[in-house]
């Protein structure tokens, strides 16, 4: 597969803004109860594969910049890496956008709200909230971010690829 300049481009962008997105609700983006707004780009793989790799670097960079623990930083970034490729391939089974998303979004939902808390676990010790407690709080914000700010998004980002915008055209 290449990756021409148009493609490398638009991968360092949304790598850029997730890290701006996490960073900018910093308070919230990191901990047991987050809401991390940078999640909203997790279904950007629907329309761009190079979202894939720049998601996992947009996580890893806002990991590191927020002072995880290194396996947070690292296994974080594997589950997002994870999580896009799966949405990736969703895109490619069926055809309404719609459709793409609410499928799509399933997965960073799900990979995160039940393996950051084990990850946690690992880096921190001691859970500050109960295992179930931490999957509850991270189902919510997690279907919170990417149902209602992330698809709207990704709607819109697709149709206007379909009608040719500059930039965001393949």
């Amino acid at each position: 597969m290449s990756f021409p300049t148009k493609k490398i481009v638009r991968a360092g962008i949304i790598a850029a803004l997730y890290v701006l997105l996490s960073l900018a609700v910093f308070p919230v983006a990191s901990g047991a109860i987050q809401f991390r707004a940078s999640e909203a780009l997790t279904l950007l793989p629907l329309l761009y594969a190079e979202a894939i790799p720049a998601l996992a670097v947009g996580c890893m960079l806002s990991n590191l910049l927020t002072g995880c623990a290194v396996l947070d930083v690292v296994f974080g970034s594997v589950i997002t890496l994870v999580a896009a490729i799966l949405t990736f391939f969703t895109g490619k089974l069926f055809k309404n956008i719609w459709v793409k998303c609410a499928v799509g979004g399933i997965f960073p939902v799900v990979l995160n709200a039940f393996f950051l808390p084990v990850i946690w676990y690992f880096c921190y010790g001691e859970l500050e909230y109960l295992y179930v407690v931490q999957v509850a709080f991270l189902l919510l914000s997690q279907t919170a971010v990417i149902y209602a700010l992330g698809m709207p998004l990704t709607v819109h980002m697709y149709k206007l690829k379909e009608k040719g915008v500059g930039f965001l055209q393949p």
